[in-house]
């Protein structure tokens, strides 16, 4: 894989989780969230693009989510369960995404708001268009994801190094 081609990054949100009386950490999907996981699985599948890692937290809801939607993918990457995505910052989530292995083209990461959603506004950066827009407008709830692209190795990427290309969000 030459890093000259371009890489993906799809930043995916934990579906709706419930609120049991456990630590934050331990939280399992509501009933809504463990459908709308599905329907995620679905739509990256729609995609058609093929992923080669996911980056999951190690919180209950995020690797529910993760489980139900892979099921639903044609091809099962390799997954990583990374303590450092829960409760990540935006840079936090960045300085994890540049550890990528360069044979890696396509991650998806599999985390929580606001650091998702802080980290596809920060690598974006001014990027316009009919998915920031979409994104802009939904924020981004439960099971939503955004596919960003960008070109070079894994450690070059940084804020505004990348374009938003997709989106989508389960309907209310």
């Amino acid at each position: 894989m030459s890093v000259a081609e371009p890489r993906r990054i799809v930043l995916f949100r934990h579906a709706k989780a419930d609120w049991p009386q456990v630590p934050d950490h331990e939280r399992p999907l509501a009933e809504r969230g463990r459908m709308d996981a599905a329907v995620a699985g679905r739509k990256l599948a729609d995609t058609g693009i093929p992923f080669d890692l996911a980056l999951c937290s190690t919180a209950t809801r995020t690797r529910e989510t993760w489980k139900l939607a892979v099921h639903e993918l044609p091809h099962r990457p390799k997954t990583v369960y990374e303590e450092r995505v829960y409760e990540a910052s935006p840079g936090e989530l960045i300085t994890l995404l540049n550890e990528n292995p360069d044979d890696a083209q396509t991650v998806v990461l599999i985390g929580h708001n606001p650091g998702v959603q802080g980290l596809a506004d920060v690598l974006a950066g001014a990027d316009e268009g009919d998915a920031r827009e979409r994104m802009s407008n939904r924020g981004f709830p439960a099971a939503a994801f955004a596919v960003l692209t960008f070109e070079g190795s894994w450690k070059s990427l940084e804020p505004g190094a990348a374009t938003l290309v997709d989106y989508w969000a389960p309907s209310d």
